[in-house]
């Protein structure tokens, strides 16, 4: 169980990526050609019985908004899958400590683990902070932290749980533009219908990006922006990422300073972000 990683578990249990970035979950889809989305409504929502119909009209949007036929073809067969709304419904928030969840998160395992991807991708990570300004030891607390090291990336199909939760009444317009971001990935080759593989509520990859973070800021390292398979590729989307969200080279990331602001844009639940920066920090040698 641990192995769903503690950062993944945060992820679906206690804040989805949308929950946590309440700033950014559709904007990134917006800014991808969705400033005219009018979220589509389903009169029956929560009722299975509707969802074809939703699931035609999403179609119509996406061929609106000038999806591929290709693309949108994706959508057929796709199921309501009531054990999605049940999990997402069923969330519990953490009642633990800094102290207590930094103490489970931050182990041995997790700690020689990093050191040694560190020295492993050593040449990759020098040029991804030439690149990006972001030194590998916070990109390995995110990796770490997530999927260990891609080791649990999850694997329920994306474009039903998409769908599914686009479906639901309590983050409608949420997650229609998210399913409408993941048919614009496939429709720009960056991974197929069976390969959207995932966290229950949409996250791809080992760094567990939703499909807009991926359309933005997934980048070619070497892979084809691959941030399921391709390593160099998913440390450099995470670092173009922290980038994007005002990243400040060589300025420290802890509680107080400068960069532990771009952290709370990956994760705004408190005990989570200082558990990223406390292993950024151990991992650099720092505490």
């Amino acid at each position: 169980m641990f192995g769903i990683s503690a950062g993944f578990l945060m992820r679906s249990e206690f804040f989805t990526r949308f929950m946590r970035r309440v700033s950014f979950p559709m904007l990134c889809g917006l800014a991808l050609g969705l400033t005219s989305f009018s979220p589509l409504r389903a009169a029956t929502c929560r009722d299975p019985v509707g969802f074809d119909a939703f699931l035609t009209s999403m179609k119509r949007e996406a061929a609106a908004q000038g999806i591929s036929p290709a693309a949108i073809s994706a959508l057929d067969g796709v199921a309501y899958d009531p054990s999605i709304i049940k999990r997402d419904h069923g969330q519990h928030v953490f009642h633990q400590s800094f102290e207590q969840f930094s103490g489970r998160m931050v182990n041995s395992y997790r700690l020689h683990k990093g050191a040694s991807l560190i020295k492993k991708y050593a040449a990759t990570f020098d040029r991804i902070e030439q690149t990006y300004g972001v030194p590998a030891p916070i990109i390995v607390a995110l990796w770490g932290l997530e999927t260990d090291f891609g080791a649990v990336n999850g694997d329920t199909p994306t474009l039903p749980a998409l769908a599914t939760l686009a479906y639901d009444c309590r983050r409608t317009e949420r997650f229609q533009a998210e399913l409408l971001d993941a048919l614009r990935l496939i429709q720009r080759g960056d991974l197929t219908p069976g390969q959207m593989r995932g966290a229950w509520a949409g996250e791809l990859g080992q760094t567990q990006f939703m499909p807009s973070s991926y359309l933005k800021y997934a980048v070619d390292f070497g892979g084809g922006r691959d941030l399921i398979h391709n390593v160099p590729d998913v440390l450099a989307s995470t670092a173009n990422y922290l980038k994007g969200y005002g990243w400040q080279r060589g300025a420290g990331w802890n509680p107080g300073e400068p960069n532990f602001a771009v952290i709370k844009e990956w994760n705004k639940a408190d005990v989570y972000a200082r558990t990223i920066a406390y292993y950024a920090s151990r991992l650099a040698g720092d505490q």
